[in-house]
């Protein structure tokens, strides 16, 4: 497996990102969904991720989107038959250390209630629940977590 920084416009990156909202829209009424799209990923500000296998196929996704004072991880995505051999944990650990290379000492994320993967994968790499942060509105469908870079 190989992760890097790649742009998110990519026809197999874009599939990555279709199939994480289809999972994700029976979850939660509309105005609960805080994905961004592929425009917003290729933001000068967000480092994108890609996973990809052995024949180059992308197996999973992730960005940080780097806010003035702490990196706000977004779109983490594995396809559900490569779940379970730590892809998540790769690609999550490659993009905090890409985010410390840029002076991110704070990391942050919001996901919801009817995940619980998500969440536990969440705390046992270090995150802990927190407030709501930024622009996201009150919404008991969301869930907060924070952890410290290092």
């Amino acid at each position: 497996m190989q992760i890097a920084i790649e742009k998110p416009d990519q026809p197999d990156v874009i599939e990555l990102i279709d199939d994480l909202d289809a999972y994700q829209k029976p979850l939660y009424p509309p105005e609960s969904h805080y994905g961004i799209d592929i425009a917003a990923l290729s933001a000068p500000n967000v480092l994108f991720a890609v996973a990809r296998d052995e024949a180059g196929m992308a197996i999973g996704c992730g960005a940080i989107v780097m806010e003035p004072g702490y990196g706000e991880l977004k779109r983490m995505y594995v396809r559900p038959e490569r779940r379970g051999q730590g892809v998540a944990d790769k690609v999550l650990a490659f993009l905090e250390r890409e985010a410390m290379t840029k002076g991110c000492a704070l990391f942050r994320l919001e996901t919801g209630v009817s995940q619980p993967e998500a969440l536990s994968f969440y705390a046992r790499s270090g995150y802990a629940r927190r407030e709501r942060f930024g622009r996201y509105p009150e919404d008991p469908l969301s869930v907060f977590m924070q952890k410290d870079a290092g």
